[in-house]
């Protein structure tokens, strides 16, 4: 069955979402992301994805505070966090701040050797791979950068490299509710049956999730869905419940 990662996207301390990325579509939804994080434990969920937006667009992690917080108020989450990873010390305050995984993207991209040398030194269990894609090609800091790689050749060198968890966001599909980039999903399971890939982007309702699932896509992360009522956390655990 996939994996359910409902996600927290952080600016200014609370929880936001944006629209393709773009920092002036914001719209708050929860100044309290740790009362977020609680409800979404108390309807069963066993995995969290925190995005640090203020990290993103300042290439250092900012709301590390707040992760804490969320790790310390609840008890059984698995958080995986990024946004704002550019350098060892952001990669130690993210699991000294409670991360169990940390998502690495714009690195991976500038700096691949750094990235190999932290999937060696904290193994590959403990690192997500973030692949965010427009038009075929890799962004980078916080989607405002394109960069000139591709996403099939970028994964191929860091799955060689012993990556398993990768977290692939289509940017066009992003907060618009118009269903996630699913051919895109299947192309990279296809190629990489052994990959842990966390699709993200597009979730709209019900409907895309069973369609993940039933494309045997491993895990999904969804927000604004949530958020904008498109889907009932209660349906969402039942429907999970009885999957089991």
């Amino acid at each position: 069955m996939i994996e359910l990662i409902p996600a927290i996207d952080l600016i200014d301390g609370q929880c936001v979402r944006l629209t393709k990325g773009d920092y002036s579509t914001r719209k708050t939804y929860n100044e309290d992301p740790v009362a977020v994080a609680r409800e979404f434990e108390s309807y069963g969920f066993k995995r969290l994805h925190v995005v640090d937006l203020d990290g993103a667009r300042s290439k250092h992690v900012v709301n590390h505070k707040v992760l804490e917080r969320i790790a310390a108020s609840t008890s059984g989450l698995v958080i995986d966090f990024g946004g704002g990873i550019k350098s060892d010390e952001d990669l130690r305050i993210a699991f000294d701040s409670g991360a169990s995984l940390v998502t690495v993207g714009s690195i991976a991209a500038t700096q691949p050797e750094m990235f190999i040398g932290w999937l060696q030194e904290y193994g590959a269990d403990r690192l997500i791979l973030g692949a965010d894609v427009k038009d075929g090609r890799i962004s980078i800091n916080g989607w405002k950068e394109e960069s000139t790689q591709e996403l099939l050749p970028f994964l191929d060198l860091f799955i060689q490299k012993g990556t398993r968890h990768v977290l692939c966001t289509d940017i066009s599909k992003d907060g618009m509710l118009q269903g996630p980039a699913t051919p895109l999903y299947r192309k990279i399971m296809a190629r990489y049956p052994e990959c842990r890939l966390i699709a993200s982007g597009g979730v709209s309702g019900m409907q895309d999730i069973i369609a993940l699932d039933e494309a045997g896509i491993p895990a999904v992360v969804f927000g604004k869905a949530i958020y904008e009522g498109r889907i009932s956390l209660k349906e969402l655990a039942g429907w999970a419940e009885n999957k089991k």
